[in-house]
């Protein structure tokens, strides 16, 4: 079971996610993904939505082999190298690939670098898959 909470008092969360996120069930914890192919080839060189989308492929993948998929996430963790050049394009993405009533919690920093030069984003995540899924 999946419940969301925002604070009482104050303004909603903006720009898609939750305040707080409690849940049961089996919890499936995803390394920091990054824009690369199954052969591990770069997707998207300086192309940050290309990036964005490539991660989210590959959040999927390693989601479904767990038992899960992008429903069942309750909190990512984005990491990108440029907020200014490439939040929009991060928004765009994410906002295709969740549900805006079932958000997940969210945090987002800007890195000075990832693991690879070229890569602008990496996003981990944690999803909840119930008795029933798992």
């Amino acid at each position: 079971m999946i419940t969301r909470y925002e604070r009482p008092e104050g303004s909603a969360p903006v720009n898609g996610y939750s305040h707080a996120v409690a849940f049961t069930g089996t919890t499936v914890v995803v390394s920091g993904q990054v824009p690369v192919d199954a052969d591990g080839t770069l997707v998207g060189e300086g192309d940050a939505e290309a990036q964005v989308r490539q991660v989210f492929a590959n959040l999927a993948s390693v989601l479904d082999a767990a038992g899960a998929d992008l429903a069942d996430v309750v909190k990512i963790t984005v990491f990108l190298t440029d907020i200014g050049s490439d939040l929009a394009a991060f928004r765009r993405v994410r906002d295709e690939h969740f549900d805006p009533a079932r958000l997940p919690a969210s945090s987002l920093v800007q890195v000075s670098a990832l693991v690879h030069p070229a890569f602008r984003v990496e996003i981990e995540a944690m999803a909840v898959v119930d008795g029933a899924k798992a």
